[in-house]
């Protein structure tokens, strides 16, 4: 009867018959696609390969995120370069206490291998955490037995001392298999220091040069001391390898009587004595204490591809030296001097680039590219470091310097055209950065081979402290001001200093 009902009614009003039918239809359809969704949130809430805490995630750029939750190939191997720079100097920042309340650095479901003691080897997923920071995320896992807590290693990566973090970053290192010609390899510390007076510096290195994995090697130290628009006077001290000490694993550098020290509150102890090159009987000593600025370092990057490598971090970008620098048995004392500290690596030969640090008002920058050996490389572009008294402020990526050849320098072959100015510019965003580059002095070195020189080497330069043959083979260093402008975080940026550059002519 009800079916008989049912079709008549469908009969006497099919139209809407249908439309009721179709809504029906919708419906059930919405339903079942809202209880699907529902059932995928429950999932995911439940998917042990979920980072949990907190209320927003870092990841590495470009990484896809169902890969990394599903396990694809695009998963196995993503790492965030420099993650404890990342969160010393911006997440955890005091730059944005105000906004940032905990952050926590953790590593979901790595794959790893465990080898037992007989041999046998099992896949195992693993996960890192600093206990504390995950706690502070609400993040923390159930502790069922024993103590979950940070220990000494979770606190240097979060908060280290001045003097373990100058050991992080400025220490030296080996060459690596990749590096065919290990003769051609260097590495040093490099230390400047301006007068008071703003017309007087030094440029202090310490090289060690040559294959540091066999019995070929040695040390420099290479001093040259500069007035402006003046004379220019070389040291340098040449040593055995059985007087060189250098490690691995620390900063401290050891050349017989001299020295670069790490001192347990993160200065550097600076001693060095060499004599007067060319033939004049000059002696120099440098007695001094170089004091880095908090936050204002460059956490240091290595390049490389084929046989080619170059590293370079800066530990102390803006810092102050106190302390002496005699020549001849006359002394200047310095008090709290403008100073700066960087640390090279790598294979050197027939290497130049453009570089540049100078302190702007509230701001110091560091720009920098390096052009390898081999001319048929791309030129690559700027990079513009800037810092302020909280730390790490903006990257922009110039992508060339400008410079005006105003100015002469003198050498052995004659007068030489050098800049006189320089600037550089970057829009990154909202941010805009432009340097203009005033230079005071400039010098020029000749980084070619000594033809006089009984081992066929150059003199010890910070331009090539191996000596080689170069399109450009003058190593030009300039002393001037340097002036910034733009906006950052919509505030404008401004400030006027001075500093060190350098390129090849």
């Amino acid at each position: 009867m009800i079916v008989q009902l049912a079709l008549r009614n469908i009969t006497y009003r099919p139209w809407r018959s249908l439309l009721l039918f179709f809504g029906f239809g919708v419906g059930v359809a919405v339903m079942i696609v809202l209880l699907s969704i529902g059932e995928a949130m429950l999932s995911q809430a439940r998917n042990e390969k979920l980072v949990g805490g907190g209320t927003i995630t870092v990841l590495p750029e470009g990484l896809d995120v169902e890969v990394m939750k599903t396990g694809g190939i695009g998963g196995l191997f993503f790492s965030i370069d420099h993650a404890s720079f990342l969160y010393r100097q911006v997440l955890a920042s005091p730059r944005y206490n105000g906004e940032i309340t905990a952050v926590a650095p953790q590593i979901e479901g790595r794959l790893l291998y465990v080898r037992t003691a007989d041999g046998q080897e099992f896949p195992v997923h693993a996960s890192g955490d600093i206990p504390a920071a995950t706690k502070a995320v609400g993040a923390a896992p159930e502790v069922v037995a024993g103590r979950w807590e940070n220990d000494a290693s979770d606190r240097r990566w979060v908060a280290p001392t001045a003097f373990e973090l100058r050991n992080e970053i400025d220490h030296f290192h080996l060459p690596s298999d990749s590096v065919a010609n290990r003769e051609t390899w260097a590495e040093w510390h490099y230390f400047n220091v301006l007068s008071p007076d703003k017309r007087r510096w030094a440029f202090i290195s310490f090289i060690v040069g040559g294959d540091v994995t066999s019995t070929n090697w040695g040390g420099q130290i290479g001093i040259t001391l500069r007035e402006q628009d003046g004379a220019t006077r070389r040291f340098a001290t040449t040593l055995d390898r059985s007087r060189v000490r250098f490690s691995t694993t620390d900063a401290n550098l050891v050349f017989g009587d001299s020295h670069v020290i790490v001192l347990p509150d993160g200065d550097y102890e600076v001693r060095a004595a060499a004599r007067e090159e060319s033939g004049a009987r000059g002696k120099i000593s440098v007695a001094l204490r170089t004091h880095p600025a908090p936050y204002a370092y460059f956490p240091g990057v290595a390049m490389g591809s084929g046989g080619f490598v170059s590293g370079y971090t800066v530990p102390a970008l803006r810092a102050s030296a106190t302390g002496s620098i005699c020549v001849d048995g006359k002394c200047e004392q310095l008090n709290d001097a403008q100073s700066y500290h960087d640390h090279n690596w790598g294979v050197w030969r027939g290497v130049t680039w453009d570089w540049g640090a100078a302190r702007a008002g509230q701001y110091t920058f560091l720009y920098g590219r390096v052009y390898p050996g081999d001319s048929s490389a791309s030129i690559p572009p700027v990079l513009v470091y800037v810092v302020d008294s909280l730390g790490f402020r903006a990257v922009f990526r110039p992508k060339m310097i400008s410079y005006v050849d105003g100015r002469t320098a003198r050498t052995k072959s004659g007068l030489l055209w050098v800049p006189s100015r320089a600037s550089f510019e970057d829009v990154r965003g909202d941010d805009t950065l432009r340097v203009e580059i005033t230079v005071e002095d400039a010098i020029a070195t000749d980084t070619r081979p000594r033809r006089d020189a009984k081992d066929g080497k150059g003199e010890a330069e910070r331009g090539d402290p191996l000596g080689s043959e170069k399109a450009r083979p003058y190593f030009i260093q300039m002393k001037g001001t340097a002036r910034i402008s733009g906006r950052l975080d919509g505030q404008p940026l401004s400030g006027t200093g001075t500093g060190f550059f350098e390129t090849y002519r």
